[in-house]
């Protein structure tokens, strides 16, 4: 079972473990137009390994493989975010059948759900919770 956890305790994690990695899962699309996790604060830069390919969304079959050749362990503790929450748990689950058993999914991700007039950013998510982001 993957742990869902809130942004601002993601951003206090990263903040103090310096093995802590922040994995997006989102589409080269998704870092181009709406915006990235600004790690700087914490010596970090998110690590981009989309879950799905644009625009077909069919998962991408070396996804653990690429967080390999990134460097990742199965002692490090990943974090995996996507705009709501949804892509990144099925990439934390993945990752956690793969051995990276230190697997958590960032609660309600970049933008979480839309508001009332169906915009994203405004409601839940990283984004929403003031944390540091920044365009591409």
């Amino acid at each position: 079972m993957v742990e869902n956890v809130a942004p601002t305790d993601v951003w206090e994690l990263l903040l103090g473990d310096p093995d802590a990695v922040l994995v997006d899962v989102r589409t080269d699309a998704e870092w181009s137009y709406v915006g990235l996790p600004d790690l700087a604060a914490a010596g970090k830069q998110p690590l981009l390994i989309s879950w799905q390919a644009f625009p077909a969304m069919a998962v991408n079959p070396n996804f653990v493989a690429q967080m390999a050749e990134a460097g990742l362990t199965p002692e490090q503790r990943v974090f995996y975010l996507c705009r709501s929450g949804v892509r990144s748990l099925a990439a934390a689950r993945a990752a956690i059948e793969a051995g990276y058993v230190r697997s958590y999914n960032i609660a309600d991700g970049f933008e979480g759900p839309p508001d009332e007039d169906g915009h994203r950013g405004t409601v839940a998510g990283w984004k929403a919770e003031g944390l540091p982001w920044r365009q591409r």
